[in-house]
């Protein structure tokens, strides 16, 4: 198992509470960061090893990074963000999840290409539903880290409705860790199975992400043929990767047909209260990954 460096642990198992304050769900204080300069030519793109060895992030910054933030960023900030982060260890357990597209520009229209592109694909999705999409199959997962399994949480039945004819002959489940209404567990269709693993990322080689792969969905025990075929190889050819912002925090990327789609964040409140410093579980790189003070 890959360690990553101990000073970069303490730093962020002692800021968690800082995480906690800021809140993950809100814009909170700008965190600070830097970024280098960029255009829209692709040769402007800078290398990431210089940047990170430039401007590595902070315990503190990543302390203050929220999805909301995030969600403002131009895609080419979200990137140099992400480039900047390690795996750190597969999460276990529901993470709840929100989903962004790049600012500036139309994730819709991304999505309608690869739907576009899907022969004998039999459920009616009109342009208006396509924002729905993401909805079905990012907001919200469990991870089943000792299996190396996932799976989707699927709360809203109006949605389920697009996609599948008879949605009351799945079954819902309940998921450990959630509650409703404070009280009641919280059950959920558990939909989408992946396989988890450690992998190359598709934008950053320099270290290894946590890749979440639906292509050989149908060889997991509980795939339902409709509607979990659409993230598989025969449908929309999801992939998805993380990396770990801070303990209970990850900045993601889907992909279809390795086309990338849109960015999400995955949160889980139990794991980021109790603000562990984790292992990395994935390859870490070479590139030494230090704390560093205040400042970028």
């Amino acid at each position: 198992m890959h360690k990553m460096n101990t000073s970069m642990l303490r730093a962020l198992a002692a800021t968690a509470a800082l995480s906690l304050a800021s809140g993950c769900n809100s814009d909170g204080p700008d965190p600070g960061l830097t970024f280098l300069p960029y255009d829209e030519s692709h040769r402007s793109k800078p290398d990431f090893a210089d940047l990170e060895y430039r401007h590595p992030l902070t315990a503190e910054q990543r302390a203050r990074i929220t999805p909301g933030w995030l969600a403002s960023l131009e895609q080419e900030q979200v990137d140099q963000i992400y480039a900047r982060l390690s795996a750190g260890p597969i999460p276990d357990g529901a993470y709840d999840g929100d989903l962004f597209f790049p600012r500036g520009a139309s994730g819709k229209v991304r999505i309608s290409e690869v739907v576009g592109g899907l022969e004998g694909f039999a459920i009616n999705l009109k342009s208006r539903k396509l924002d729905l999409i993401g909805e079905i199959l990012w907001k919200g997962k469990v991870f089943f880290r000792e299996q190396r399994v996932l799976r989707n949480m699927i709360q809203d039945k109006k949605y389920l409705e697009l996609i599948v004819d008879d949605p009351d002959s799945l079954d819902k489940v309940v998921v450990e860790g959630k509650r409703s209404w404070f009280f009641f567990p919280m059950k959920a269709w558990l939909l989408f199975p992946a396989k988890l693993f450690c992998g190359q990322s598709l934008l950053d080689g320099r270290r290894e992400s946590i890749i979440i792969d639906y292509a050989f969905s149908d060889q997991i025990a509980g795939y339902h043929e409709r509607p979990d075929f659409l993230a598989g190889r025969r449908g929309f050819q999801v992939r998805d990767e993380i990396r770990m912002v801070r303990p209970g925090f990850y900045l993601g990327r889907a992909y279809m047909g390795r086309v990338f789609a849109l960015n999400f964040t995955l949160y889980n409140e139990t794991v980021a209260k109790a603000g562990e410093a984790p292992d990395e579980d994935c390859w870490s790189g070479t590139q030494t990954m230090a704390a560093r003070g205040s400042g970028g």
